[in-house]
């Protein structure tokens, strides 16, 4: 399966500002471009590149003053297939965990692990250890929130959603994880390119898809509580702790959100 993939987004400045774009594919799915996705700006603007501590690819500019388009195409190979499952992978015990996933134990921005962590224990103490506990968590999540755009916001952290009950994705997302991590399971935040491939199309315009990965068994495993079942098509852009790590834009001054469009659909 071919899948094409980008966004366009445009902004205006005022004046000239710093840019961080954390946009490009995952390199982990470099080897599936056919066509890459190419950042084109609009005026013609000086971009470089860098990874960060995630390894995630991130682009810099300076924004000159006005309208500034940013839009990228691409057309990625996918094995058409849904995201794998594994309900034999079984949980680590901290101190067997490799160091590079004990980051991914600690409380971060949006994931107050420590102030979850005695409500994880009360819910899944009984759940069995390993991919069923994720999955208890993911089960639970999916039915405690209640989704809507309207509930959106940059501020809320997982222990307001598990008090509101009202978020989009995202917020399911750092819930699972930090309860996840409250039970001594890792979990990393994952944002994704993700388009309505084997599912009934959903009646609202398309965004970029948060979800999370746990590691069970040796390896890292996609979890989306928001959707709670294996989809296809899921193109991974970037990992972190949680959103604050992976924003798809931070500009270092007052800007203007003028439009948003993303795309995800199969084209052969």
């Amino acid at each position: 399966m071919l899948i094409r993939a980008g966004y366009e987004i445009t902004y205006q400045f005022p004046q000239p500002t710093p840019l961080l774009l954390m946009l490009n594919i995952h390199y982990s799915r470099a080897s599936d471009l056919i066509r890459p996705e190419l950042l084109y700006t609009e005026p013609s603007v000086e971009t470089s590149a860098y990874r960060d501590g995630f390894g995630n690819w991130c682009m810099r500019l300076l924004a000159p003053p006005g309208r500034l388009r940013l839009t990228a195409d691409a057309v990625v190979k996918d094995s058409g297939l849904p995201e794998p499952t594994h309900s034999g992978a079984y949980q680590h015990a901290v101190q067997e965990l490799p160091e590079e996933t004990l980051v991914f134990l600690l409380p971060s921005r949006y994931c107050e692990t420590d102030q979850l962590s005695e409500v994880a224990w009360q819910l899944f103490k009984d759940a069995p250890p390993g991919w069923a506990r994720v999955q208890a968590i993911c089960d639970f999540v999916h039915q405690h929130i209640t989704f809507g755009y309207e509930h959106s916001s940059p501020f809320k952290t997982a222990v307001q959603v598990f008090h509101d009950r009202r978020g989009v994705c995202r917020d399911f997302a750092h819930l699972a994880i930090a309860l996840c991590r409250g039970v001594n399971i890792p979990a990393r935040y994952c944002t994704s390119y993700l388009g309505d491939i084997g599912v009934p199309p959903v009646n609202a315009p398309m965004d970029f898809a948060a979800s999370f990965e746990a590691y069970l068994g040796g390896r890292w495993y996609s979890f989306d509580p928001r959707n709670n079942q294996p989809r296809i098509g899921r193109i991974l852009i970037a990992r972190g702790r949680d959103a604050a790590d992976v924003a798809i834009s931070t500009a270092f001054g007052v800007n203007t959100l003028e439009s948003f469009r993303v795309w995800t659909e199969p084209v052969g």
